[in-house]
């Protein structure tokens, strides 16, 4: 099960819609139910509460008012992996002189 802290991508009528947030995964009276706060990543950010079984949570289709929803986890990706010797570029046909810094000017 997705636990707080994790961001997930919340598809509307099966068309990615927005970000969310996890903020926290209470248990509800209901066996298998779950309170789940959500931070829309939205400008500006909305809390939102839903009422979900755990299958939704883990990606299962539901519906809300007669309209398809699904939440899928945002794969988190490491920096440190990205800069490996085949991603630094070796080319030795740019120049190895510092980039020119232009000031910005108030009018």
């Amino acid at each position: 099960m997705r636990g707080e802290g994790d961001v997930v991508l919340i598809y509307f009528r099966e068309k990615p819609s927005v970000y969310a947030l996890i903020e926290s995964i209470e248990p509800d009276i209901k066996k298998g139910w779950y309170h789940v706060t959500l931070l829309l990543l939205t400008i500006p950010a909305q809390p939102v509460t839903w009422i979900l079984r755990d299958s939704y949570i883990d990606g299962a289709p539901f519906t809300m008012g007669g309209r398809s929803i699904r939440l899928e986890q945002v794969k988190k990706v490491s920096m440190a992996g990205n800069l490996t010797s085949e991603n630094i570029s070796s080319d030795k046909t740019k120049p190895n002189k510092p980039g020119r810094v232009i000031p910005f000017k108030k009018s």
